[in-house]
């Protein structure tokens, strides 16, 4: 899901950031050296979870107003129903997540996130990186398949408030926010919106926060993301995909 933009005017697209303006906040982010993990769950050790998304920070204090428009063409569909001399056919009703099979995130890195359970538990996951403004702005859209990530870590420069919505997107989501300390703010469930923009659901987190972490609906217990968590992207871990812990 994008994060929503602002209607002070139109957006703008930036160029990405090299990889030193790219290097996170010292508050958000724990240098690690170059590792890079593959994704799995923090909770438990089946590994046949779903995978959650989380995504590592960003570099520069992008406002919403900087976010990339949004090219819902690409996101269209043949609607058009079978004739009306076609057999009927029992099949379930079509959900939120019908669309194209196996669409991953395109054009995006990885990098390595370390969640802190309640409990002190420690889990550190792969997950697929937006930390410019127009990677955040796209952020899940049109995606069904995580592939080997566990979520998207969405990471700003600075602390905001600024709201979510799930303009064009497929797949119901959860998101977690946390704080530029990495600890966490709060969590809810979001719904696709597949119709106008300007009619889709806005969430805030009701508190500032750097870092956002999505990952397909119900993942975030997998995570043990929950109150008195704390999440933060490890620096030196960026990548262009998960790779598996030897």
């Amino acid at each position: 899901m994008p994060l929503a933009p602002s209607a002070a005017g139109p957006p703008r697209r930036r160029a990405r950031l090299t990889t030193t303006e790219m290097r996170p906040p010292a508050r958000l982010i724990v240098a690690l050296g170059a590792l890079a993990l593959g994704a799995g769950a923090c909770a438990s050790d089946d590994a046949t979870s779903t995978p959650a998304t989380t995504t590592p920070a960003v570099t520069s204090s992008d406002s919403e107003s900087e976010l990339a428009p949004v090219d819902s063409a690409s996101a269209q569909t043949d609607t058009a129903g079978p004739p009306d001399t076609a057999e009927p056919t029992d099949t379930a009703e079509p959900t939120a997540t019908d669309g194209p099979p196996g669409v991953q995130p395109d054009g995006f890195t990885t990098a390595t996130v370390r969640i802190t359970t309640a409990d002190g538990e420690v889990c550190e996951v792969c997950m697929w990186l937006a930390d410019v403004g127009d990677e955040r702005s796209r952020g899940l859209m049109g995606v069904t398949d995580l592939g080997a990530a566990a979520g998207m870590a969405f990471v700003f420069a600075e602390p905001t408030g600024g709201a979510f919505y799930m303009f064009s997107t497929p797949t119901p989501l959860s998101i977690a926010w946390f704080a530029a300390d990495g600890g966490f703010v709060s969590t809810t469930d979001m719904a696709p919106c597949l119709t106008d923009a300007a009619d889709c659901e806005r969430y805030s987190p009701g508190g500032d926060y750097q870092l956002a972490i999505e990952v397909f609906e119900g993942g975030l217990a997998d995570l043990g993301i929950g109150p008195g968590s704390t999440a933060e992207v490890l620096a030196g871990t960026e990548s262009v995909e998960c790779v598996l812990a030897g």
